[in-house]
């Protein structure tokens, strides 16, 4: 089964490893030995397919200075397809397209579904509050990809810390989902109470439109620096101030957040409808060994939770 196929298969739960391109400073050989590295990682993880992250400046989304400078990364279409051919697994790339422009985002796109053979896309927009008028905005880029590369596979992101009265993130969902969009990949989840509001109100929108509710891929990381916390929370993630202080007061801060990201899966399991079907994707954008060791550690660990709740399911209906 291809990853398009799982992604809509209701009853099937996804699992996903994502990273960060290598930086376009970075030599061909450098570029090389990095996919080969991250290849050697997930060769033995129990995956169904990789992320490969297009990573912005974001300097217009907060006021705050970001804590690690800004460091471009080669086009993620070209390391997808460097990871594809190592790995034998389908990647998910992202795309920023708000500078791109109609024909650019078009050329990029058939080039990056023809050429490099990527299935799936996940677009995104600017992360400025008000971007110029010339700014190509994701729906119409989602409309566009719909007309031009007809093949290609559509997500989103889901950001459950904006789901609020003034930015209905459910109904969002709902209206992505009518303009095209197959799934959707959250940002990290560190506290699972926005996501679990977030999911209830999604499930309520979807019946009043009638519409199947997408699957949603839940995506953790495992953080024992804070360094790497405080950048988190500058990417805007919410962080349950308990689990930060348990994680950073432990003698083994990586297994500590490892086994809250398992316990918050578990919860969301356990409240979720079950009508939404869901995945996971372990994210590792770090260049620190440890981290990268226990992001494959949390892969482990999430399955372990799935494979569980999923047996309690077929034991409950039998």
């Amino acid at each position: 089964m291809n990853l398009q196929a799982m992604l809509v298969d209701p009853q099937r739960f996804v699992t996903l490893y994502g990273s960060v391109p290598p930086r376009a400073t970075a030599s061909p050989e450098k570029i090389e030995r990095a996919a080969d590295l991250l290849a050697e990682r997930v060769r033995n993880l129990p995956i169904d397919g990789l992320v490969v992250y297009d990573v912005q400046e974001e300097t217009g989304r907060t006021s705050e200075p970001r804590p690690f400078p800004y460091q471009p990364t080669i086009d993620p279409r070209i390391y997808s397809r460097m990871l594809q051919d190592r790995t034998g697994l389908q990647a998910i790339t992202y795309k920023s397209v708000g500078e791109l422009g109609e024909a650019g985002w078009v050329e990029w796109l058939h080039a990056a579904h023809h050429d490099y053979q990527i299935g799936q896309f996940i677009l995104v927009g600017s992360s400025i509050p008000v971007p110029p008028p010339d700014t190509l905005f994701v729906d119409r880029a989602m409309q566009l990809a719909q007309e031009h590369v007809t093949t290609a596979m559509l997500g989103g992101v889901v950001i459950a810390e904006r789901h609020t009265p003034e930015y209905n993130e459910s109904q969002r969902l709902v209206l992505k989902a009518a303009r095209g969009s197959r799934f959707f990949v959250s940002q990290v989840v560190y506290d699972p109470a926005p996501t679990l509001q977030l999911l209830s109100d999604y499930v309520q929108a979807c019946r009043e439109h009638s519409q199947t509710p997408r699957r949603i891929v839940l995506t953790f990381s495992p953080c024992g620096r804070p360094g790497t916390m405080t950048f988190l929370k500058w990417l805007g993630v919410a962080v349950n101030p308990d689990a930060e202080r348990e994680i950073f007061a432990s003698a083994a801060p990586f297994s500590t957040s490892i086994e809250i990201c398992s316990n918050y899966l578990r919860t969301i399991f356990e409240q979720v409808d079950e009508s939404i079907p869901l995945g996971v994707n372990i994210e590792s954008v770090s260049t620190h060994p440890d981290e990268m060791a226990a992001s494959a550690e949390l892969v482990h660990a999430l399955r372990a939770v799935a494979d569980e709740y999923r047996k309690e399911q077929v034991v409950s209906s039998s």
